[in-house]
């Protein structure tokens, strides 16, 4: 596999547009598979790419949740068909995926960052219980499945860790400090493909560029630009977002003024600031319910807020918690009409996460981290069609991020 081509520029800048030409311009015996955390772009690649039918994998849903089939991708793979579906399908790749692939001599678009490394929720207690009970094994810190175990009792594990046993078998489980678990996307499906293509933003700030050095994964930066009618990638440089800024800082409205008080400690509203200042929540709410009603006089119908999801009930409010919009949500463009906008929230990494990076040698970039995140979450907003929007970013330290990153290249 050649280096992986990182497409890495702003948000509108024409990468979606510069691959669908590609694809649709590229020779019939080509192959590709489009990767999206979006459904409707999954709607988007199917009607622009005319010179080529992409197929979806089939859905079925189960307790109201929609799940995606992956014998179907298989199917479609089997019969090198082009694809295109979502993060979540491709995440549960497994080693017959990574066969169909390599032997189809496909081409990989990934659209956006994928979660790649996860925190499972398992207590070193119950991981104890299954090393006890010998369901798993530690195989040089990776977890696999104890198959020997089960054909010994002559029966089929289905107890309440059967999604982990799953995960084992795929041997994706990584064992950290002997007591947090780890869930990795398969690195070596990226050597499968023929060629591979990451369009992104912000790069530098994401984890999948952390995965990405643990795994010794190369890659190249490039940007996209116009070129009269078309588009066209060229080695990347930061100056190509300032046109791109120049046009859009005007229209971004940042509060300044007292309801920012509460923020002025640099870790205010972070997840430990909502479990340690409970005294405060209200505050914040009334903050929030001040700044809608009172300072902008929005209506509900262009409301936009987040905050951590075990406390969104504590500062929900009239007039806006149904515009609530979770802080790591990447796949939907279903809020672009929306333009007055609530962050109230300051993000860091997840220290286990972080801890197990520097384990690896590799420290990330905490305020890259929360501006890659703060502007994915602005980018579901009016924004994105060019509209001009209010926002009140009541944590110093996400407002600064935010008015830095619009002021200057980087």
């Amino acid at each position: 596999m050649n280096k992986i081509k990182v497409i890495d520029s702003i948000m509108g800048s024409g990468k979606t547009t510069y691959i669908i030409n590609m694809m649709n311009e590229a020779p019939e015996h080509e192959h590709f598979i489009f990767i999206t955390p979006y459904l409707d772009e999954v709607a988007r690649i199917k009607k622009s790419c005319v010179n080529r039918k992409f197929y979806e994998p089939k859905i079925h849903s189960e307790e109201g949740e929609t799940l995606y089939k992956l014998d179907s991708l298989h199917k479609h793979l089997a019969e090198n068909k082009d694809i295109v579906t979502t993060h979540a399908l491709f995440s549960m790749a497994n080693e017959t995926t990574k066969e169909l692939i390599y032997s189809g001599n496909y081409t990989l678009i990934l659209d956006e960052a994928m979660e790649v490394v996860k925190k499972l929720n398992i207590s070193k207690d119950d991981l104890d219980m299954l090393f006890k009970n010998k369901w798993i094994k530690n195989n040089n810190g990776t977890i696999i499945w104890n198959d020997e175990h089960e054909e010994k009792l002559n029966r089929e594990y289905k107890g309440e860790f059967q999604t982990l046993k799953h995960l084992a078998k795929s041997k994706n489980l990584i064992l950290h400090n002997d007591s947090v678990l780890f869930w990795q996307f398969p690195s070596d499906i990226f050597t499968q493909f023929k060629e591979v293509y990451n369009l992104t933003y912000l790069f530098d700030a994401q984890i999948q560029k952390y995965y990405y050095d643990i795994n010794d994964i190369d890659y190249d930066l490039y940007a996209v630009l116009k070129d009269k009618d078309s588009y066209k990638i060229t080695q990347h440089s930061r100056h190509y977002d300032k046109e791109t800024k120049d046009r859009i800082k005007h229209k971004i409205k940042i509060y300044e003024g007292d309801l920012n008080r509460i923020g002025d400690d640099y870790y205010a509203l972070s997840k430990s600031w909502f479990e340690k200042r409970s005294v405060l929540h209200k505050r914040l709410k009334n903050n929030i319910l001040n700044y809608y009603q009172n300072i902008i006089k929005s209506k509900s119908k262009d409301n936009l807020w987040t905050t951590f999801k075990s406390h969104k009930s504590k500062l929900s409010g009239k007039g806006y918690t149904k515009g609530f919009l979770a802080c790591n949500i990447k796949a939907t463009n279903e809020y672009s009409h929306k333009k007055s906008l609530v962050y109230s929230i300051n993000r860091f990494v997840n220290p286990a996460v972080d801890d197990y990076f520097r384990s690896k040698g590799v420290s990330i970039n905490e305020d890259s981290f929360a501006l890659s995140e703060m502007i994915q979450w602005i980018w579901r907003s009016a924004i994105r069609n060019n509209q001009a929007i209010n926002i009140y970013v009541p944590s110093s330290r996400m407002r600064n991020l935010l008015k830095d990153w619009l002021e200057n290249e980087r």
